[in-house]
């Protein structure tokens, strides 16, 4: 690595919480993501130069953008004696629950780390995108960095110590998602749960995460689809998003497995068997938004087994 070394990578968006996985579960999605460009400059610290697709809504001072935050907590660890400058390119909105943030971080992270040579695992990666994830939206929660990060479907087994143990994903599992012109901010997502839950609910939500669990791993479809139902945070966060049911109602109509709200909102999501069926369900979900005089945009994908990936200089 030298002075003027540059990258260009990109990091994928996520899908957390999954329905019953609430701050434990999330998996990867081929598209939206994050762009970064990175060059190592002489001059430590790091340096935004420009971010575009945010609307100017993004922080501009390293200190508080999350993608700066964990570059320099990484910067910090290796006692490096350079810093860089960065070109971040958003295609999803802030607000979007899409892991806006956690995809700029781990572009970030991931940037840095293969210009010094893969000094660090991806194990040893995670603490800054968590730090990261706490300066961005004020909740030190990993299944968006983690699912990113890694790639593929995970869970945050424990925080203490932190354990991500990722989970196989059967072959014809496909994902719809679709992003509403709707702002919902993690935050505020955050503060309409109810402090505490009945002990019937726990129960429930505690063996649909067990039943999801199985079904990824059996390849069980029936099964998933009958795990994805959240006790927690849906009844609450749906009255944040517009025509939540009559999207939901729309997908299991059209043949999905099972749809809840991705992240803190207002994308949603569901789970399909097969891209014929995913296609389905992304018309059916968009027909609702359309008749609400809403936009929105539908993503459809299988789960990103990647994460994060070097992409080439553009000519």
């Amino acid at each position: 690595m030298k002075i003027g070394d540059r990258i260009r990578v990109y990091a994928p968006a996520t899908v957390a919480n999954v329905a019953c996985g609430f701050d434990i579960l999330g998996f990867a999605i081929e598209k939206p993501g994050d762009e970064l460009i990175m060059e190592i400059t002489a001059e430590k610290g790091v340096v935004i130069v420009d971010i575009e697709g945010d609307g100017g809504v993004l922080p501009r001072d390293a200190k508080k953008n999350s993608a700066t935050v964990a570059i320099q907590d990484y910067l910090n660890y290796i006692n490096a004696d350079f810093g860089c400058k960065i070109w971040l390119k958003k295609m999803m909105p802030s607000g979007s629950g899409l892991g806006s943030s956690a995809a700029s971080a781990v572009a970030g992270v991931y940037a840095i780390n293969m210009l010094c040579k893969e000094q660090l695992t991806k194990n040893e990666m995670l603490p800054f995108l968590i730090n990261a994830e706490k300066a961005a939206c004020d909740a030190a929660i990993a299944d968006n960095v983690a699912a990113s990060l890694f790639g593929g479907f995970i869970l945050v087994r424990s925080y203490e110590p932190l354990d991500i143990i990722k989970i196989p994903v059967p072959e014809e599992l496909w994902c719809v998602v679709i992003n509403p012109d709707v702002i919902v901010l993690t935050k505020e997502a955050r503060e309409i749960l109810p402090k505490e839950i009945p002990l019937t609910h726990a129960l429930r939500q505690s063996a649909n995460v067990g039943g999801l669990m199985i079904g990824l791993l059996r390849g069980d479809y029936d099964l998933i689809g009958r795990s994805l139902i959240d006790y927690i945070a849906e009844p609450h966060r749906s009255k944040l998003i517009p025509g939540f049911y009559d999207m939901k109602n729309a997908a299991l109509e059209s043949g999905a497995l099972g749809s809840s709200i991705s992240g803190s909102g207002p994308s949603v999501f569901a789970l399909c068997k097969g891209q014929e069926i995913a296609n389905k369900v992304g018309d059916a979900m968009k027909q609702v938004m359309n008749n609400l005089g809403i936009g929105a945009e539908v993503y459809i994908s299988k789960v990103n087994a990647q994460g994060p990936k070097v992409l080439p200089f553009l000519d």
